[in-house]
This record gives C-alpha cells, structure tokens and sequence, in this order.
C-alpha cells in the first residue's frame, strides 16, 4: 500500500521525526494572508517537481493561484484532488535516507547519500560511488556501527541526532510492516534535521496486525479520489523490480512464468504483481492504478490473466473503465486472457478499441517491443 506524502509524514511524526508544519488543501479552499510556503501535489506518483507540481509561494495571490493551477494538474494520470501546504524551512544541507526491503537478499537496507533532493535512480546509475548500502537484521535492527558509517558517509557532524533519527525511522519501518520508508530531502536545519518529503509503503500482508490504521489511511484516500476504499484491494502482492515492463497477473505460477518469458526475451520487468485468489473488476482496476503509478517511465504494461474461478468478462471491464475513466494512453497496453467467460471478455476489450492476445508468448514479444492496443 502506498501512502501520499501527508500520510508519511504523520507516519514520521508518530515516531518522533520532525516534519515542517503543514495543512491539507482541497478544491474550493481560499488561502488568506501573505505567507512564505510550499504547496505541493499530493499524488502516488513521482516526478512532481519535474512537472511543476511543487511550488514555492510567498503571497497571498500566488497561494491562491498555484492551488488553482496543481488541483488542475494529472501527473502520470493520476487526477490532483489535494495539495499540502508547508511552512518553509532554513535549510544547511540535504542529504538522502531509506530503509528499503531487498528481495533478493531478503533483509532490510539503509540506504544514504549527501545528494539529497535528486531523482536517487539517476545519481546510482550516474554516480554509484554516492550511494551507501547497509544490510541490517531485521528482529536486532541497525547497530551502532552502522549509524557511525552512515553518518561517515555523509559527511555530517551531528552524528548522534543523524543516529536518533535513523533509529526511529528504523522503528517506524518495523513499527507498521513497510517495505519502504524514504525521506528525499531530509534536510539538515540550524534546529535539527527535518523531513522535507516522504515516500512510504506499507506491506499488504500486514493488515491483520494493523486493522485499524490501515482502515484510517484507506479512508483518507477514499476522501481524495473520491471513491470507498476495499480491502478487497489487499489481495493484490505487488513487488517492485527494476525493469521497464509493467507486470499484472490473476496467479502467481502464471505471473512467474511471465516473468522469465520477459527476461527470455531481453526485457525486464517493471514489478511483480500478482492479484491472487478470486478476483473482480475493482481489483482489477485497483491492479492497474498501483501498476502504472511507477515512477520509472514504462516501455509497456503486461496484463496476462488465465481464468479458472475468476472470469474474463469481468477482468475485461475493470480493464476497459480504467482506460477511459484515467485517459489511460500514453503507455502501450497488452492483455493476454484465456479461460472462463474468455470469448465475452474479449468483445468487450474489442468494443472498447482495445486489442486482445490469444497467445502469451505473442503478448510478452508485443510488451517487450513496446507494442500494444
């Protein structure tokens, strides 16, 4: 489950890191009073600075007129319903920090570096030297050497607050089962250090031990895009990779095989996705939201579904409103279906202009040449 930026930082709060005060702002507020601030989009997507979603006020008029503007924006279709309003800071200098899940070491990292506010992707493919990776245990957490090199590393001089922070955010990440908890920038002020924005996502799994915080966040998501949250949307496992190809299937022994499909033909997967049990239309949908959400750019999206209890018909017109209702074109789609119900959900998927494969192997090549529709 991903959080928006609002609900990461209550998170950090709730475990003693410090966050700039901020106020949610909604379509139809009127800001009074000349203010130095920030408002920044709320979405699940990445990129907002790039697209002009973050902006920098100091008046009442440019307050009120960049709200206007950002409420107005779709950032990676995905409608801004939402925009925080923070207090701006002093800030020293920024540094970047994550505890992040590696899956295929299957511990938790602590990842650092003094390049705080980049696109991280880009500084570890550009400058790998930059970045610090920290294994830890997961029951024992970080110990002591570990917040001594991250602080090394960094180059700061206030090891001993660098460490408390880390120890609670460790806490946090342990606290409420994430598999990330990032803060890009976290900045370093004449006060202390501060999170400038946050990044978090929570495991899936985890609801049974957490039932009612995780009931409260579904339900200040369902208050900003407008729609009554399901925990029929836990049933989805999504996995990140760091592939270009987004990946959704209806099992996991059908999304594996699609998974070395992809890589037998020299692509990489994008995510893992799989929707697990039965499924219905509003997975289907809640499926393609977190999907195409990637903050990396996507050479395609793979839907590759084999119906036995769950039918195609209704797979198909999760697929279908999705496309239209989030004006879902700038990344070729490719659906491959077979099984229960197949021949109506294909012309349903063909009603709506949207192509279907037969033949998976077909779909993979279709998805890895950046094809589809």
């Amino acid at each position: 489950m991903k959080l928006y930026e609002f609900q990461g930082k209550a998170l950090f709060r709730r475990f003693g890191i410090a966050t700039p005060d901020g106020v949610l702002r909604r379509k139809g507020d009127v800001l009074t009073g000349d203010k130095a601030c920030v408002l920044k989009a709320q979405t699940l997507s990445g990129g907002r600075g790039k697209a002009g979603a973050v902006v920098l006020c100091k008046t009442e008029a440019e307050r009120n007129a960049s709200l206007e503007k950002i409420l107005s924006m779709t950032l990676k279709g995905e409608p801004v319903n939402a925009a925080l309003e923070e207090e701006r800071v002093e800030i020293e200098k920024e540094f970047y920090i994550s505890i992040a899940f590696d899956g295929e070491a299957g511990v938790p990292l602590i990842i650092a570096s003094a390049s705080g506010g980049m696109d991280i992707e880009e500084v570890a493919d550009k400058h790998p030297e930059k970045i610090l990776k920290l294994p830890f245990d997961s029951i024992v957490g970080p110990l002591d050497y570990h917040l001594s090199r991250v602080a090394k590393f960094l180059g700061t001089p206030r090891a001993k607050e660098l460490a408390s922070l880390l120890r609670k955010l460790c806490l946090a990440y342990s606290g409420v089962n994430a598999t990330l908890l990032e803060i890009n920038p976290l900045a370093q002020t004449p006060d202390g250090f501060v999170a400038l924005d946050s990044k978090a996502e929570l495991d899936d799994d985890a609801e049974r031990l957490h039932t009612e915080f995780f009931d409260a966040l579904r339900k200040e998501q369902g208050e900003i895009t407008g729609s009554v949250a399901s925990a029929q949307h836990d049933t989805i496992t999504y996995v990140p990779l760091d592939g270009d190809i987004g990946l959704i299937s209806d099992g996991a022994g059908t999304g594996m095989l699609a998974l070395d499909m992809i890589r037998d033909r020299g692509g990489r997967a994008a995510d893992f996705c799989e929707m697990g049990g039965l499924t219905n239309p509003e997975i289907m949908y809640s499926a393609l939201e977190r999907v195409s959400a990637s903050e990396k750019p996507l050479r395609s999206l793979l839907v590759v579904l084999i119906g036995g209890f769950n039918r195609m018909d209704e797979m198909a017109e999760g697929i279908v409103k999705f496309v239209s209702e989030r004006a879902f074109t700038k990344i070729p789609l490719v659906v491959r279906l077979c099984g229960t119900m197949e021949e109506e959900g294909k012309k349903i998927m063909r009603d709506a202009g949207l192509s279907v494969y037969d033949d998976l192997d077909d779909a993979v090549g279709a998805a890895v040449a950046g094809e589809g529709r």
